[in-house]
């Protein structure tokens, strides 16, 4: 009964209302997992003397969590969609596949990042651009949260599979639950119990756990129409490859997020030490104001159109595009707004340190200026993502930074005299290029896409 009020909705219920009943729990979910990115940098950045360094620490630590996240969504983004275009062609039994096979892959990645991050985080931090004084901060921070990257895997892989089937509460719930339980453990442990960076880090461990154990009891409940099961554990490389081609262009936008981070830090390092590296620690944390919530936006499109155009039912496509399209715009258009009115306000959210904020609030204006453009770039990426368009969304999402942001950030500098400033700048410039590039690209595409018909 559940499935087929389910299909139904997809398939001709309100698409406006199908992205609000959607998109809001993804956004809120989204919200509230940012808060597991930056609510650990705000009481760190409190730390009585030691703040400010604790807090560009544990900054450092950021591409190797983005790398994790990057495995996590390699099979998570890459087979919700899948899965969602099989339950559009009657096919249970694949989709049912699909979700096994995925979750089989997340644990063999879970072994193999423990391991290597484990023992390489010394070298690895350092080559990120800790000194002497961040280096034992972000080291405590790492080695903790490394042992748990299990819970992230379950919990960042396998909540795409619940939202895809249209239970977005319930994956909202994964979040919640998990970001309350950090929120408050985190004063507890950082400043009752003074574990600082450390007690930090256990206290997200801890929340991501709680988050994945109610993850697989929900893939293993009644109301689920996926069910994880021992039988669809075994790989098969005709499920799982076309899974992980489609979450390629996911995992290259997150692991390239991490050689970002990685280009920014040792270029802010090399031409403003560590105050500058403290105040992109602060500007990347509030640009997941931005990228996040997006990201929930196009969660609630995602099933509608990976669904319906399974279905065949291209106008519905189009008006879920349209509907997503102008919801990411708008929101990012009001972040731009507000960051570049009010950049004090945010930076002293994360810091009492008056240089350090001094800093962050020149450069947020800088780093901030093409914001809005962000909206158009995911909402159209994230098309192609839910259209099952493997290479092409690839391409656009190695487009902004691997061909765009990365080179300018060591080439702007070398041209400007300000050096810090060209570091920064090269944000606004990528974001707006890629961003036409993207958009140009779907639009141009889209009809001959959805002529051409899904295929699983």
């Amino acid at each position: 009964m559940a499935q087929s009020k389910a299909k139904q909705d997809m398939g001709s219920g309100s698409i406006p209302r199908l992205m609000l009943n959607l998109a809001i729990p993804a956004v809120v979910a989204q919200l509230i997992n940012m808060l597991y990115n930056i609510v650990d940098r705000i009481y760190i950045g409190h730390i009585p003397d030691a703040g400010a360094s604790a807090l560009t620490g544990v900054g450092l630590f950021l591409p190797i969590l983005m790398m994790i996240n990057a495995f996590a969504m390699l099979a998570g983004s890459g087979g919700a969609p899948r899965a969602a275009i099989a339950m559009g062609k009657n096919d249970q039994a694949n989709a049912q596949k699909i979700l096994g096979n995925c979750f089989c892959v997340l644990m063999v990645f879970a072994v193999m990042l423990t391991a290597v991050f484990y023992t390489f985080a010394p070298q690895l931090l350092r080559l990120f651009g800790a000194s002497d004084v961040t280096l034992p901060y972000a080291l405590s921070y790492a080695r903790i949260y490394i042992l748990g990257i299990v819970f992230v895997m379950i919990v960042l892989g396998m909540n795409p599979f619940i939202t895809t089937q249209g239970f977005a509460k319930f994956s909202m719930l994964t979040t919640v639950m998990g970001a309350v339980c950090n929120i408050i453990l985190d004063p507890i442990l950082i400043f009752g119990f003074h574990m600082g960076v450390q007690g930090a880090a256990i206290a997200t461990v801890i929340s991501q756990a709680v988050s994945a154990v109610w993850v697989l009891i929900f893939l293993r409940g009644k109301k689920t129409m996926l069910r994880l099961t021992l039988a669809d554990l075994k790989l098969e490389s005709k499920i799982i490859f076309p899974c992980l081609a489609l979450g390629i262009s996911t995992f290259v936008m997150l692991s390239t997020e991490s050689l970002l981070n990685i280009s920014f830090n040792s270029s802010l390092s090399r031409f403003g030490g560590d105050v500058a590296v403290g105040a992109m620690t602060i500007i990347s944390s509030c640009s997941q104001l931005v990228t996040l919530p997006l990201q929930g936006i196009c969660q609630g499109g995602q099933p509608i159109m990976s669904f319906n155009f399974g279905a065949g039912k291209k106008e519905r496509v189009k008006q879920a595009f349209a509907c997503q399209f102008l919801a990411c715009t708008g929101y990012a258009t009001l972040l731009w707004i507000l960051f570049l009115m009010i950049p004090k306000v945010f930076a002293n959210i994360f810091s009492s340190d008056s240089s350090l904020v001094d800093f962050t609030v020149w450069a947020m204006r800088i780093y901030m200026a093409g914001i809005f453009s962000t909206g158009v770039q995911i909402s159209c990426q994230q098309t192609f993502m839910a259209l099952g368009q493997a290479k092409i969304s690839l391409l656009m999402a190695c487009l902004r930074k691997l061909v765009l942001l990365i080179p300018l950030i060591f080439i702007l500098p070398m041209i400007l005299s300000n050096k810090v400033f060209g570091v920064f700048v090269a944000e606004p410039v990528s974001d707006i290029l890629a961003a036409s590039v993207t958009a140009f690209m779907l639009f141009s595409r889209l009809n001959r896409i959805l002529d051409q018909g899904a295929k699983v």
